[in-house]
């Protein structure tokens, strides 16, 4: 088991130099977090990095594009399509399916962009960070809470600029919103409710799945083997994952991630977007405590709706604070009762003077009559030079990224206990050092799971 951090660390205490980082300078202490990376490519941040990019359809074609800026030097993908598709974007890179291969020439790149699929990402990331390369990985950083301290730990001994791709973690929206809440404008936070509406994976009934026009309703793992599509290395696909039939249900396009064997539903995906908003304001990491509910669980596909609440400890002067997630058709009763504007997605933070409802892109204080007065703080979070550009900007000078694996790696970590929470029945207890759950040895196996052969994350 790799070290970790001390329990009370980890759950309780306040992390001065995040607190630091809202309230001075982005720069000055973000640098201190990440420290100097192992690879300059030259002293002048103008010239360009090497950089290899793993996965390079779907989410990865975007990504590609993000860093397109620099000169990509290698292409990976078990699809031969999506390989020769962005070829033709980048004829002088060299083409790989087999990730592990490419790690093989690593003195030919400097950094490495991984956008595979969920259950293999850290697959990908593990070895860049261990040849002591750049990385941005897709967000969730990992399939599982294990992955996702190893990856982390791996990248605090790394010392390499890290981002995972939390793109809206950038905006200016979500900078607002964190100096009202540090800055105390609706008092000290004690409760906090995040809901998405996307309904995707398995529905209770027929008639849920109907009316959120999901494109997956099976019930069961379908029995029928399917051809596999020309180009497709299915065997490279599943990687980690168990080996099962290829089926149309699985790919291509986000179908994969509704499947336990390949991802982790809604919660990891988007919770990597919404929960990064309270996690950011109110130095989150560690939770005591988490519970869910929803449907019973189904042994292969994670839910369309369910929720989850995690009880946080003290962090420093900050009182212990209550997360609940929503997704799907679960809503907090706040929005259920009219007593709150109905958006669609949406973070809520119920503080002791007031309340703050927020979205990706607005913000508004609560109730809007009683802070009609209200003059917000000057700003003093600096803009984003850019998602990718904090990256590569990183890779080059030493200066720090917003969405780094120290960070990326708690959040992802929380993310995953709300679903294995979902998974046991029964509240949990966590213990952050050992990784497991004192009250729920049955939890093991969602926390950690053994790679198919072949496969290690060592």
């Amino acid at each position: 088991m790799p070290r970790s951090l001390n329990a009370r660390n980890a759950q309780t205490r306040h992390s001065p130099t995040r607190r630091d980082f809202m309230r001075t300078s982005l720069l000055a202490a973000g640098a201190a977090t990440l420290g100097a990376p192992a690879i300059l490519r030259g002293a002048s941040p103008n010239e360009k990095l090497n950089i290899a990019v793993i996965g390079v359809g779907g989410r990865g074609a975007s990504n590609l594009a993000g860093v397109n800026s620099e000169n990509i030097v290698a292409l990976c993908d078990v699809s031969e399509a999506n390989l020769e598709r962005a070829a033709e974007k980048y004829p002088q890179a060299k083409k790989y399916t087999d990730f592990r291969q490419l790690f093989e020439r690593s003195a030919e790149f400097d950094a490495v962009v991984v956008s595979t699929c969920e259950h293999t990402h850290a697959y990908a990331t593990l070895p860049a960070l261990q040849l002591g390369k750049h990385v941005y990985c897709e967000k969730p950083l990992t399939y599982n809470v294990w992955e996702a301290r190893v990856i982390r730990e791996a990248a605090a001994k790394a010392r390499v600029a890290t981002q995972m791709g939390t793109q809206i973690h950038a905006g200016d929206n979500y900078r607002r919103v964190v100096e009202l809440i540090q800055g105390q404008a609706i008092g000290p936070v004690r409760e906090v409710h995040v809901w998405v509406s996307r309904a995707w994976g398995w529905h209770a009934s027929e008639e849920e799945a109907r009316k959120h026009n999901d494109i997956v309703t099976l019930s069961d793992r379908p029995r029928e083997t399917d051809p596999v599509p020309r180009g497709l290395d299915w065997d490279l696909w599943l990687g980690p994952a168990p080996h099962r039939p290829f089926n149309n249900v699985y790919v291509p396009g986000p179908k994969w991630y509704r499947w336990w064997d390949f991802g982790n539903g809604t919660m990891s995906d988007l919770g990597s977007h919404w929960n990064d908003l309270p996690f950011w304001a109110l130095d989150l990491k560690g939770p005591l405590t988490i519970s869910a509910k929803g449907p019973p669980p189904h042994p292969d596909l994670a839910p369309a709706s369910m929720q989850a609440t995690y009880e946080y400890g003290s962090r420093g002067e900050l009182p212990p604070v209550s997360l609940t997630w929503y997704q799907g058709i679960n809503k907090p009763a706040l929005w259920t009762a009219g007593s709150i504007p109905q958006w669609d997605s949406a973070v809520l933070f119920v503080g002791d003077k007031g309340m703050l409802l927020s979205d990706y892109g607005r913000h508004v204080l609560l109730p809007e009559k009683e802070f009609a007065d209200f003059n917000p703080p000057e700003p003093s979070i600096p803009k984003s030079i850019g998602h990718y550009a904090e990256w590569i900007v990183a890779c080059k000078t030493g200066a720090p990224t917003t969405c780094n694996f120290e960070y990326a790696g708690w959040l992802t970590e929380a993310n995953h206990l709300g679903n294995v929470a979902y998974r046991v029945g029964k509240p949990l207890e966590w213990d952050p050092i050992n990784l497991r759950c004192p009250n729920a040895p049955e939890a093991d196996r969602f926390l950690r799971r053994e790679p198919r052969k072949g496969w290690t994350l060592a």
